[in-house]
Formats: C-alpha cells, sequence, structure tokens
C-alpha cells in the first residue's frame, strides 16, 4: 500500500529523478515553457513555484537555495531579476497545466507547463 507516500516515481531511482527534475525546472525558466509529459509536469509544478517564491523573498539566502536546485547562474539571475518582480502581487498560482494529447511513439499523454505572466515585452508586441 502506498498510503500518505507523496511523489511519483517516474520510474527512475532518486538521484535520476531529482537531476531529472532540476534540469526540466532550469528548461522552463530559461524558455518560460516546455512541452512534456503530464505526470513529470505534474511533478515539476511545486518545484517551480517553490523557486518563485524565493526569488521573491530576493535575499542571499534565497538566493542561495534557488542555486542548489536551478543549474545555471545566469538562469538564476533571470529567475530573480525578471521572472520574479512580474509575480510581486501574486501568491501562487505561477504555472499552468495545459494537455496537449498524446506522444506518437508511446502513446503517453503530453503536457504543457508554462509561466501563466508573460514578459511585457512579448505581450506588448502581440497587441500592437
Amino acid at each position: 500500500m502506498r498510503h500518505r507516500k507523496q511523489g511519483r516515481k517516474l520510474g527512475r531511482n532518486a538521484s535520476h529523478r531529482k537531476a531529472m527534475l532540476r534540469n526540466m525546472v532550469t528548461s522552463l525558466f530559461t524558455y518560460e515553457r516546455i512541452e512534456t509529459t503530464e505526470a513529470k509536469a505534474k511533478e515539476l509544478k511545486p518545484l517551480a513555484e517553490k523557486m518563485i517564491t524565493l526569488a521573491k523573498r530576493g535575499d542571499l539566502h534565497a538566493r542561495r537555495q534557488v542555486l542548489e536546485v536551478v543549474r545555471s547562474k545566469k538562469v538564476v539571475k533571470k529567475l530573480f531579476d525578471e521572472i520574479a518582480p512580474r509575480f510581486k502581487d501574486v501568491n501562487g498560482g505561477y504555472t499552468r497545466i495545459i494537455r496537449v494529447g498524446v506522444r506518437r511513439g508511446d502513446s503517453a499523454p503530453t503536457a504543457l507547463i508554462e509561466l501563466t505572466r508573460k514578459a511585457e515585452s512579448r505581450e506588448e508586441a502581440v497587441a500592437e
């Protein structure tokens, strides 16, 4: 029985799963949207939301905590300087998961995970 067991194994051992999620959260903040399987997206969402919450705090300790998870210093700088200020007035709900369909090769259900608020420059370009 798996009563009170949290998280999905995703067919990997603990270290592989942790490394995969670190890579995925780094890619999410780099590109602001990624396509993956639904199960991976559901596991990624709480981790990404935690990183944005830490970035909103903005202090040195929060930056060091984010650096333990996110693999690139450039991405951490982007997270603290560009992404976190977008969500300064919002308490949670920084990401959304949109189901896309099934993957052709193995019929795995795929989903798009993205940040809810786009960069201002993109919104202005679309509006004009």
